[in-house]
């Protein structure tokens, strides 16, 4: 296990390298920057990352489960915490946050058996090592040149 996360960082840090050398060539020019798309399927419970269009990571989520609601549309991230603790759910904790709407972030979960099907209050959450993956992603490539996109 511990060699299949090595090799995810070293795959994650490999493509925050290139993008960063993609920003510098071009000046450092944000519009010359490498894209991020985390394209979210309710339909699926399925997180894609896309790097210039090209689908790099496929990973399973818990969106919201019955009686709640994860938004659908596109937004941009917001604010980041490597931790943060749920002011509403009793302070649960919601390791590498990433916020993309309101109070609605993708985070880690520690209910790994209930990825792939819909279990949050709303948030998009993902196994630890995808969630950090993921926070590292945005923080290198910048949350200006990241999207997050939720679909039926």
């Amino acid at each position: 296990m511990k060699s299949g996360f090595k090799g995810m960082l070293i795959n994650v840090a490999a493509t925050a390298m290139t993008g960063a050398a993609l920003l510098l060539a071009a000046g450092g020019s944000a519009d010359a920057a490498s894209k991020i798309v985390a394209k979210i399927s309710l339909g699926e419970q399925r997180m894609r990352i896309l790097i210039d269009g090209r689908t790099t990571y496929v990973w399973k989520v818990s969106t919201a489960g019955r009686g709640y609601v994860t938004p659908r549309g596109a937004y941009k991230p917001t604010r980041m915490h490597e931790m943060w603790y749920s002011k509403k759910y009793d302070n649960a904790p919601m390791p590498h946050s990433v916020f993309f709407n309101g109070g609605y972030a993708v985070h880690a979960t520690n209910h790994i058996s209930r990825l792939g099907r819909p279990a949050s209050h709303g948030c998009v959450r993902l196994h630890p090592d995808n969630a950090a993956n993921f926070y590292e992603l945005v923080r290198a490539y910048g949350p200006s040149n990241t999207s997050i996109v939720i679909v039926k």
